[in-house]
Parts: structure tokens; sequence; C-alpha cells
């Protein structure tokens, strides 16, 4: 498993950009829009190749976030979604949001933060049970 990053939710982007980039010295390494969900990703870290953090912009939000809520989630890579999910709930723990795509998963910490699983390079194939596994609770 590899720590990939964590996601923050921004309110005035151009001034967490000028916080994280100009202040703290970190550099944007890609930035996705997403013109159908009104929101902008921005990922910064110091260099190509570490961990990062996820600036989610959301393109409606007029008020600030709550204390709690600006916070989003870490993320892992992992080698095989489907084993790690399987282990995990072999443990006990609730899988929030199953890896339907083959791809991307969530869980939660024992003080519910979230916890984002990604699968290392492609999705895999989709399948059971996991396709058609419903979600719970929040992610």
């Amino acid at each position: 498993m590899r720590f990939l990053h964590t996601m923050i939710r921004v309110k005035d982007l151009d001034a967490a950009l000028t916080f994280f980039c100009q202040d703290l010295g970190l550099i944007e390494i890609r930035r996705q829009e997403f013109p159908e969900g009104k929101f902008t990703l921005v990922f910064l870290s110091t260099h190509e190749g570490a961990p990062e953090i996820e600036l989610t912009y959301n393109w409606d939000q007029s008020e600030p976030y709550s204390i709690g809520r600006f916070f989003g989630h870490m993320a892992f890579e992992v080698e095989n979604i489907y084993e790690t999910c399987q282990r995990l709930m072999d443990r006990g723990i609730t899988i929030n949001r199953p890896p339907r795509d083959g791809y991307m998963a969530f869980i939660k910490s024992p003080d519910q933060v979230s916890i984002e699983l990604l699968q290392k390079g492609p999705a895999l194939a989709k399948q059971e049970p996991w396709l058609s596994m419903p979600n719970t609770g929040t992610w």
C-alpha cells in the first residue's frame, strides 16, 4: 500500500493556491476540471511522485465549510482492490463504497475519517460480489 493524497475542500481556489504554492512552496502537479459536476481538482506536492494534497473546489460553494466538513479523505493505492477490501471485511471493517468499478472503494477509520482505496494501475474487471454491493453509510 502506498499513501497517495489527502483531500481538502476549499471555498476560494485562488486564495488556497496562493497559500499552498506561493507561501508554502508546493507545486501544482495536475488539475482536472469537471464541468458536469461543477468542481475542480488541483493536486499539489513538493515534487512529482511524492504524496499530494488534493484541493477540491466546488464551483457553487458560497459559504465557508464548517470545521470537519472541509477535510475530505486520505487516499492509498493498493495492489488489488478486491483482495484488499475482502481482507478488510474479514477483519470486520465496513466497505462504505464498494469497488463496483474495480478501481475505487471507501472505508472509515474508527474515528470516522474517510479513507479512499485506489487500484494501482488500470481498473480491474468488474466482478461480484462487489458489482452489486450497495453503499453503506456515508463515505
